[in-house]
């Protein structure tokens, strides 16, 4: 199916967008529970870069991907809707304000006349004032619903005990025992292969010595290894299995917004999510994605950006489009297919998706997917007579 945008523009835009450069970020490979990082000013301008990139896209009306009736200088904040994981530090916090940012820029246009004729502007040059709902960890496992999830760490555990895991740790043996001065004592066991990396790209971007002496590749085979580590993480044999956690939690927001789009009382055109790297990878797998373009099945760079666009074409219907920016890297979006087709009917995708994958709609049902039953506010539920509970019921395959 041909992507039948028209000339007239988009309905709206949701977008899932990564934070930007941050310091260490240590994750248990046990568990993937992390401990706090933070944006460095890197990342705040790879956000605002990436602001800026989403402003010409969507909010400039010379752009085939021009919303629709949206304000354009002046934010509008009853048209966007913006999310962000608050836990482990500020790295994707203050990220989604750095990205807001460059979306709407300071302008004087912002200024207001009072009553006596004296016309005020808000400080720094009109700063614009954009709400961000910050999603702490204890308040909903929405962002992170990986975390204290017991089924989770079950499939680490058949994972780390696979026969493809173990060839690929011999494989990658030599290149960690060659690494392992560059380490400063991380841990070079192939289950750890996240921090491995991360401690490597950081070093390498901000310790001047470490950059010269690192030899030539050995970043590059730290991300190879980590993207295939991490691809089969937050993946799993089949799309409602819990490897998928990551997107199955944050697919009900993504359906209730595109859902509330096509409503004439709808004001919200454009809703951000500002997440981690794990709900694109699982993204990426259960829409098929992957199949036609598998470069993107790793970890996604800093500053990405998943646009799921919905836009009516001639008949009337409704559809979504996938594109992805893969960080500064990339100047443009790429399409990305659904399917196997570069744009697919809304109903269409909200069934498939919810057939195949199973979404998670609140924390009752996270709880009982996760086997969880006292982290989170699961000790508030009652699972005595619950028959999903240990997985046996349908749709919560471990």
């Amino acid at each position: 199916m041909v992507n039948t945008t028209t000339a007239a523009g988009l309905i709206g835009v949701v977008l899932l967008t990564r934070h930007g450069d941050s310091t260490i970020y240590y994750q248990d490979p046990t568990t993937y529970n992390s401990t706090q990082s933070y944006v460095t000013p890197l990342g705040e301008q790879q956000e605002f870069e990436l602001g800026s990139f989403l402003r010409n896209t969507y909010l400039n009306p010379d752009s085939p991907s021009f919303i629709q009736n949206i304000s354009t200088d002046v934010v509008n904040i009853d048209q966007l809707a913006v999310r962000s994981d608050a836990g482990g530090g500020n790295g994707i916090l203050n990220s989604a304000y750095a990205l807001l940012q460059g979306l709407y820029p300071s302008t004087q246009k912002s200024q207001i006349t009072l009553a006596n004729g004296t016309k005020v502007t808000p400080p720094l040059g009109g700063y614009q004032y954009i709400p961000v709902q910050s999603l702490e960890y204890w308040q909903s496992p929405s962002l992170t619903s990986w975390m204290e999830c017991e089924y989770f760490q079950d499939h680490l555990i058949r994972l780390y005990a696979s026969s493809s895991f173990i060839n690929m740790s011999t494989t990658a043996a030599p290149f960690l025992t060659a690494l392992k001065p560059y380490l400063g004592g991380v841990s070079n066991n192939f289950t750890n292969m996240w921090n491995i990396y991360d401690y490597v790209n950081v070093q390498y971007t901000y310790n001047q010595t470490y950059y010269k002496t690192l030899p030539p590749t050995f970043l590059q085979q730290a991300r190879y290894y980590a993207d295939w580590v991490q691809r089969n993480v937050f993946t799993d044999s089949t799309s409602s299995s819990i490897g998928q956690v990551a997107i199955r939690t944050l697919f009900p927001e993504v359906f209730w917004a595109l859902g509330n789009m096509t409503k004439s009382s709808n004001k919200v055109k454009m809703n951000i999510q500002e997440i981690d790297y794990k709900p694109f990878i699982s993204l990426f797998n259960v829409t098929n994605a992957t199949l036609t373009n598998p470069g993107i099945s790793g970890i996604p760079n800093y500053a990405s950006v998943v646009a799921l666009e919905l836009s009516q074409n001639s008949q009337g219907q409704y559809e979504v489009s996938m594109k992805f920016k893969n960080g500064t890297e990339d100047s443009q979006f790429g399409q990305l297919e659904i399917f196997g087709n570069t744009s697919i009917s809304l109903n269409s995708f909200i069934q498939q998706l919810t057939v195949n994958t199973i979404p998670i709609n609140n924390t009752n049902e996270w709880c009982f997917s996760c086997n969880q039953t006292i982290q989170r506010g699961c000790s508030v539920y009652n699972f005595s007579n619950d028959p999903f509970l240990n997985g046996i019921g349908t749709g919560y395959t471990r």
